[in-house]
């Protein structure tokens, strides 16, 4: 058996893929468990963040191991597979393995040395736990990657170039202020509703705007993100027209100030 891992990342692929591949409620869990009933794979686990979605599988052939791990992708996240493959990438054995602990390390973010991507493969080992679809060799991966990854972030500093998109925007428009005391009494907007979005929507809330607007095509999608986080939805003519500063996801996840 061997480790393979088929996936995509803001690397491979424009966020406006990446927006509508979103592995969304309760898909994470059925992509892990219908990997696990397919012939090539014995042990499963999935790492989906606002720029990644890669799975990663104990596979006991090549050929088949791509063709089905990138089919089940594709039929989870909603994207045709002749659509979706140009933009999927392939690892295996040694160099699956160093993929994974450079991603652990913030090497492979979008904003080098982020931590957030710790959490996030913790969160995905946590996952493939819970449905027994890690095994051995998946647990002794992911916890090693773990142990890399803050060895490197405690050890290198790598810490410091490396904080979440819309974190550095908003400590950039916040120039000498604290980031709260400069979002206080702000109108802020997203665009757009997926897992770039949400993430935006999420920094934002939490930095304490007075008030957060998603506007997005999909109005059902829009609502689902302003209810949680007691936002509001919009058209987007009219949230601009009143916005303080907008995170626009179909380009970016920085948050930019309207004059």
């Amino acid at each position: 058996m061997s480790l393979l891992v088929v996936g995509m990342s803001h690397r491979s692929a424009p966020v406006s893929v990446l927006e509508r591949a979103a592995l969304v409620g309760d898909e994470q869990a059925k992509l892990l468990q219908d990997t696990l009933a397919a012939e090539p794979a014995t042990e499963a686990a999935v790492l989906a963040t606002c720029n990644r979605i890669e799975l990663y599988a104990d596979v006991d052939k090549f050929h088949a191991g791509v063709a089905e791990l990138s089919t089940l992708i594709a039929q989870h996240t909603g994207v045709g597979l002749d659509e979706l493959t140009p933009y999927l990438y392939v690892h295996y054995e040694d160099r699956a393995v160093h993929h994974l602990f450079s991603v652990a390390c913030g090497l492979d973010s979008m904003v080098v040395g982020e931590g957030q991507i710790l959490g996030q493969i913790k969160d995905a080992l946590a996952l493939g736990q819970e449905l027994h679809t890690a095994g051995r060799m998946l647990n002794d991966l992911f916890q090693q990657a773990l142990r890399v990854g803050k060895r490197a972030h405690s050890e290198t500093g790598i810490d410091k170039a490396g904080q979440s998109l819309v974190t550095f925007g908003l400590e950039q428009l916040a120039g000498d202020r604290s980031v709260s005391e400069w979002a206080a009494g702000k109108r802020a907007l997203v665009i757009g509703a997926g897992s770039m979005s949400s993430l935006a929507a999420t920094t934002l809330a939490r930095a304490g705007v007075a008030e957060l607007v998603i506007a997005n095509r999909t109005l059902e999608r829009a609502l689902r993100l302003a209810e949680s986080l007691a936002g509001q939805h919009a058209g987007l003519g009219a949230a601009v027209a009143v916005a303080d500063l907008a995170a626009d996801a179909a380009r970016e996840a920085a948050p930019e100030q309207r004059p």
